[in-house]
């Protein structure tokens, strides 16, 4: 082993570790910015290293140059610009893009050597590169819907062709018997393109009958696809960093899919196949669930609350579209000043990804010890004063906890168990899974209507007065 590999293990060595602690330090909000950055420097590492090392690439620098420059463009602009609301959409673009590149160099190498080589390629080679090719062309269109669906662009509710499950099974069994057909007879060049096509299309019929509310456990889902597309481009190109970043990316997105899943109390199967998660429709006035809406005005939810002991704050997405969480931290600090107890309760999937919540009130400053999870806070509300509840729907629903419901077993806050509720809503639309929610119309609640920072800045004024 000659002295230039040795340092090029060496560096994928250290690149290793410094993904492990990446991922590590991005379980906790305090530490999630170090773990970025530190990843980040792992794999600009491993890339610098691989540009001025690898043969005949420096002989071809200009595309390496000019692609790092396009990329690192457009990813600087777009994290950047992009608002905490269209997160998830970025998540899935860039599980795409991951998805895309790992499949492009599993084309690329496939068509090198099976151009060149005599007989069959070696076993362990084609395997990886289909496996490489069939995964990274799923994650990419599975991800471009999944971003058209959070956007906006493609509908968010369930569409499913005529004989669905006919052609996903035809799709299935056309992959299985292209790739044993290039595994074991011929290194064919055009039927090699046509399972890429296939995977393409198949990532397409995958992720439409998916609706828009489980969107967020696609996203993870397909990022797992990326990690091992990833991982496989790593075995077939030799290098073991990309192989251990790939797998750890696979093994994390897995592990978040089941957690996600966990938290709705579902099976992946479900989420895949049921077509549950129809997209937030209006509710006409008089719909089962909110027949009778007590509104109440933003002085008396401030005097309600500055007279009380304890107040729980739950966050959903309607803070994070009106971006309210600057608002909010003010209205915790008065209410702190005047001797309230306020926590946040953060339910597993609250938002449209998980930790959605967590960073926006990081971001406005808000202590992590008063973030509580569901099961570490959900036996506190019976003791609670008022549960505000800003934005969020399905998470707070009742009718989780009724048989025949569409979210029958998910796991909510226990939000009706406070002495007063108030609902700070923008509407009387149903939630993301689109049912309705008997909360509203439960004698405890209260509803303030309207954009969730106004609101929050109306409470603010009150509380100063009361």
């Amino acid at each position: 082993m000659d002295t230039l590999q040795v340092l090029t293990y060496l560096v994928w060595l250290v690149a290793s570790v410094t993904f492990i602690i990446a991922l590590k330090f991005l379980a906790s909000p305090k530490t999630a910015r170090t773990g970025n950055l530190l990843g980040a420097a792992g794999m600009a590492l491993v890339v610098a290293w691989t540009f001025f090392t690898s043969p005949g690439m420096l002989e071809n620098w200009w595309i390496v140059i000019v692609g790092g420059a396009v990329g690192s463009v457009a990813g600087f602009l777009g994290a950047k610009r992009v608002a905490m609301t269209a997160m998830p959409q970025m998540v899935a673009i860039f599980n795409g893009a991951g998805g895309g590149a790992a499949a492009v160099v599993a084309i690329a190498e496939y068509l090198e050597f099976a151009d060149h080589g005599d007989g069959l390629l070696p076993l362990p080679f084609v395997i990886a590169t289909l496996l490489g090719a069939v995964i990274g062309s799923v994650a990419l269109t599975g991800s471009v819907v999944a971003f058209g669906k959070l956007q906006g662009i493609v509908t968010s509710r369930p569409y499913m062709l005529p004989g669905q499950q006919m052609i996903t099974g035809a799709m299935f069994l056309a992959l299985f018997v292209i790739g044993v057909y290039i595994v074991g007879f011929e290194n064919s060049i055009p039927l090699f393109l046509v399972f890429c096509v296939i995977a393409l299309a198949a990532g397409v019929v995958l992720t439409m009958p998916i609706g828009g509310a489980d969107m967020p456990v696609v996203v993870s889902l397909l990022n797992s696809y990326t990690g091992i597309a990833v991982a496989a481009s790593g075995f077939v190109l030799g290098n073991y960093a990309l192989l251990i970043a790939g797998t750890l990316v696979g093994a994390s997105g897995a592990i978040l899919t089941q957690l996600m899943t966990k938290a709705m109390n579902r099976s992946l199967f479900n989420v895949l196949f049921a077509g549950f998660g129809t997209g937030g429709g209006a509710v006409a006035a008089g719909a089962e669930g909110e027949e009778q809406l007590r509104e109440i005005n933003a002085e008396d939810v401030a005097v309600l609350m500055a007279y009380g002991k304890r107040v729980i704050i739950v966050p959903g997405y309607g803070m994070a579209v009106a971006q309210a969480q600057g608002p909010v931290r003010e209205l915790m600090d008065l209410l702190i000043a005047k001797g309230v107890d306020v926590q946040f309760a953060i339910h597993p999937v609250a938002g449209r990804m998980p930790g959605h919540m967590n960073v926006l009130l990081a971001e406005a400053n808000v202590p992590y010890d008063r973030l509580k999870e569901m099961d570490e806070i959900n036996d506190d509300f019976a003791d609670t004063d008022v549960a505000l509840v800003i934005g969020a729907n399905d998470v707070v629903n009742p009718s989780a906890r009724e048989e025949g419901s569409p979210i029958s077993g998910m796991p909510i806050l226990n939000v009706d168990a406070a002495q007063n509720i108030v609902v700070l809503k923008r509407g009387r639309g149903t939630g993301f899974a689109g049912i309705p929610n008997p909360l509203f119309s439960n004698e405890k609640t209260a509803m303030l209507f309207g954009d969730a920072k106004p609101s929050i800045e109306a409470l603010v004024a009150g509380v100063k007065q009361a």
